[in-house]
Formats: C-alpha cells, sequence, structure tokens
C-alpha cells in the first residue's frame, strides 16, 4: 500500500493538471464567498470609500465578461507556448525530460492562474440581476431591493484580472529561461546531487555490526537457492518504486531472508523473478501477495529511487549534442562539469551494503547493490565514443576524471578512475589526429597517474590548485 501511495503522489504532484486543477477550485470556492459577503454587506459600504464607485448591473457585467472572455484567450495561448517550448526543446536535448518539463511549477501556476480568473469571474457573472419591476405599489423601490450587483466579488475580480496580468509578465520571461540549456542542465544536475543526498547512505536496515563483515556483493550459499520460493512479477513495465521498509517489516515480521533481483528502473516482464524469500516453508501465497504489491512498475522511467535515471538523462543530451548533426562541444562539457559534481558528491558518501540486518542483527535482505563504480563506468562507457572524436570534449574529460580523483578519498575510487582515464586515452589516441590535443591529453593523463601513485603530489595539488603539469 505504502508503493502505491508514495508512487501515485509523486505521479499527482508533477503532473500538468494538479496545480491548475487545485487553483480552479479555490477560484469557485473564492465566487461563492465573495457574493455571500455581497448578499451580507450589500453596497451601503461603498459610500464610506471615496475612490470606489458602485456599478449597475450593465457594467459589473461588461467587466466580469471582458475578464472572462480575455483570460480563457490568454491561458489558450500560454498553453500553446508550453507546448510548443516543450516540443522544440525536448527534440534538442531528448524526449527523456519532457516530465521535467510538465512538473515546472511556474508553468503550472500560470496556466492555473488564468483559469480560475476565468472560472471565478464567470461564476460571479451568474449572480449579477437587473432590477424587475412589479404591477402596483412604489415601483422604484421595488426595483431597487430586487436589483443584485456582486461589487466586492466584481472588485476581487478585477484584482485577480490584475494579478494574470503580472503572471502573464512573468510567464514570458520564463518561458525562454525555461529552455535555455544552461538552465536545464542546471535544473537536472541539482536534482542528481538532491537525489544522491536522499538516498545514499541507504537506511533499509543496518549493516553489519562488525565491519570486516561489511559485503557490498550480493552472493548468497546455494542453500539459500535451494530452499527459497519465487515471487515472480505478473505485469510488464519500468520498476518505478520498491518499498523496501515494507520488505524489511515483512522479512522480519516471519522470520525470513529475501534476496531482491530487481531495483528501482529495471525492466521487468511477467515471469521474472522479483525477489527470493527463504525458507519456502513460511511463504504463504498471501505473503507472497505482500511482498509482490512492494514493487510499482509502469510505462517509463522516474526519477523516484533511480538514480541512474538522472545521470542518463546528462548523458543523453552530451551524447546528442556531440553527434555530428548538432556539434556542439560546449553543451557536452556543460554536461561533463554537471556529471563531475555528482559524481565527486557520491565519491564522498558510503555506498550501502548488500546485505541488511534487522535490529537484532540477523540478515534479513540482500539487495542488488550500487557501487561508485557502476555510476562511473555509466558515465564513462556511454560517453567514451563520442567525447573521443572531439578534441575539446575529451580534454574536458579528462580532467574531470582528475578533478573527481583529486577529491575522491578512497584509492579504489582513484584507481578506477584511472583506468577509465586509460581507457578514454586509448580511445582518442585511434579517433583524434590533433598531435597538440594529444599532447595536453597526455600531460593531463600523466598528472592523474601520480595523484594516484604519489601522495605528496597529490597534497601539493590540493594545496595550490595546480595539477597539470606538475610532474613529468
Amino acid at each position: 500500500m505504502k508503493a502505491l501511495i508514495v508512487t501515485w503522489t509523486s505521479r499527482i504532484r508533477d503532473s500538468y493538471w494538479f496545480v491548475p486543477s487545485v487553483l480552479a477550485v479555490g477560484a469557485l470556492v473564492l465566487s461563492f464567498v465573495t457574493t455571500e459577503l455581497d448578499n451580507h454587506f450589500g453596497s451601503e459600504w461603498l459610500e464610506e470609500i471615496g475612490w470606489l464607485y458602485a456599478n449597475e448591473p450593465a457594467g459589473a457585467r461588461a467587466v466580469l465578461s471582458t475578464v472572462a472572455g480575455s483570460m480563457i484567450t490568454v491561458a489558450g495561448v500560454t498553453f500553446s507556448m508550453t507546448i510548443l517550448s516543450i516540443s522544440y526543446t525536448t527534440s534538442q536535448v531528448g524526449a527523456r525530460l519532457l516530465n521535467n518539463f510538465m512538473r515546472d511549477r511556474g508553468n503550472q501556476i500560470t496556466l492555473g492562474v488564468f483559469i480560475s480568473t476565468f472560472l471565478y469571474c464567470l461564476m460571479v457573472l451568474r449572480t449579477v440581476r437587473n432590477a424587475e419591476s412589479a404591477p402596483g405599489g412604489d415601483i422604484a423601490e421595488q426595483e431597487l431591493a430586487s436589483a443584485f450587483v456582486p461589487h466586492i466579488a466584481v472588485i476581487v475580480g478585477i484584482m485577480m484580472a490584475v494579478l494574470s496580468v503580472a503572471v502573464l509578465i512573468y510567464f514570458i520571461h520564463h518561458v525562454p529561461e525555461s529552455i535555455h540549456v544552461s538552465n536545464i542542465l542546471a535544473g537536472i544536475g541539482c536534482d542528481l546531487n538532491r537525489q544522491i543526498e536522499q538516498q545514499f547512505p541507504a537506511r533499509v536496515g543496518e549493516p553489519h555490526e562488525d565491519v570486516s563483515q561489511r559485503r557490498v556483493d550480493s552472493n548468497l550459499p546455494p542453500s539459500f537457492y535451494e530452499t527459497a520460493k519465487t515471487i515472480r512479477a505478473k505485469g510488464s513495465g519500468y520498476v518505478e518504486f520498491v518499498d523496501t521498509d515494507g520488505v524489511m517489516e515483512i522479512a522480519v515480521e516471519h522470520d525470513l531472508v529475501i534476496r531482491m533481483r530487481f531495483r528501482a528502473g529495471d525492466f521487468i516482464t511477467p515471469g521474472n523473478i522479483l525477489m527470493l524469500a527463504s525458507p519456502a516453508s513460511r511463504v504463504s501465497d498471501e505473503i507472497v501477495d505482500q511482498l509482490r504489491a512492494t514493487y510499482i512498475s509502469g510505462a517509463q522511467r522516474t526519477p523516484k529511487q533511480n538514480l541512474r535515471f538522472v545521470f542518463n538523462q546528462l548523458v543523453e543530451v552530451a551524447e546528442r549534442a556531440l553527434s555530428p548533426g548538432v556539434n556542439d562541444p560546449f553543451t557536452a562539457i556543460s554536461c561533463m562539469d554537471w556529471l563531475q559534481s555528482a559524481l565527486q558528491h557520491l565519491a564522498e558518501r558510503k555506498m550501502p551494503d548488500a546485505y541488511r540486518y534487522d535490529s537484532d542483527h540477523r540478515l534479513r535482505i540482500v539487495a542488488e547493490p550500487e557501487t561508485f563504480s557502476d555510476f562511473v563506468s555509466l558515465v564513462s562507457d556511454q560517453l567514451r565514443p563520442y567525447v573521443a572524436a572531439d578534441r575539446n570534449a575529451s580534454i574536458h574529460m579528462m580532467e574531470m576524471f582528475a578533478k573527481i580523483a583529486l577529491s575522491a578519498t578512497s584509492d579504489s575510487h582513484r584507481r578506477l578512475l584511472v583506468r577509465h582515464a586509460g581507457a578514454l586515452r586509448r580511445e582518442c589516441k585511434r579517433a583524434l589526429s590533433d598531435q597538440r590535443g594529444m599532447k595536453l591529453l597526455n600531460d593531463r593523463y600523466r598528472s592523474m597517474v601520480w595523484l594516484l601513485r604519489d601522495p605528496v603530489y597529490r597534497k601539493q595539488v590540493l594545496d595550490t590548485g595546480n595539477w597539470v603539469g606538475g610532474r613529468a
């Protein structure tokens, strides 16, 4: 249940219709409140405010009709502008960034303000009525008593129209800002760093109390698989969310050890083994349904719990920028800057153990681990063929590896980065014909190797910031 609630809450929050719908409902409520205030206070209060003037029914109708008509027209124009900008930008940077624009709060609020102003004026307009005379008696008094103009509601409508003009000015500024490639990349990069802070270190159970017994691999003895019951998927799609806390609760309650086979972002098909639970004798059909319900899948990958998806967004933009049809290495360099920031952030954090224990230090969950090596490979291996063919991008990528290695606190991380830098250097030797560019690339590679081999040189670079050409 928690997995379903979290997934739907995330979908609703990121949808394009939710904020406009909330504002529209708020406008309907406001229209009833203001007309009720007019019924209660009447129009006598206007006489005490010199700069306000009472409207006749025809004047009130004209004002409300003008505001309502103009607002629905502007709402249509802004929606068209939004769709056009989204279409153009996603064709340049990739369709997988569409959701980033759909959940843009500025676009949602703009559409919501125009629609809510239109609905408010429409609801108030229906309450305006002319005087109706009846035969006999004092006709003038009867006309005065039967006429109704919601002065407070009209004033609020005019104020909403003024606010809508201010929002329109903001929107005209916001659209070109939101589709500027630097702002797009900055938004993805900030999301990526925020996700890293939220996801690492993971808090599903506790690692082994003995540090020497902690493991990042997910291997289990053959005896586990001989006694385990398989929980298989029933549908197809990308895993959007896994309720790992729910899995831990089930494992503790029924004294199980659970081996999880899929993580957020993986694609599953009917019959795939989601997890194995041992011993099988304690796993009833009801528990199988509960464990299966901890996985929520959908038609597309989402950034929820899926750090690889956000990394791939930046990688995709860089690959498109370096393609022969676009040939924009500076956009690719900007992508690498944000990837560098994320990898440096990851290098400073502890990766979660594959083996997770309960509060009594009993093994409960063995998950598919995510390691620093996985993320470095995701970036390096996918970008290398594109980067190697461009002098500027290849030099910048080598610098990216060196800067990450410089900030890394683990020798294993630095060795990993040197290996990827060496692979880039070999690829560039085959693809680049620029000798001067290759010399710069080799200089940076040698300096990076010395960062690994010589702690004194590394301290010197940390103190001075000058790492290129420091050693031969």
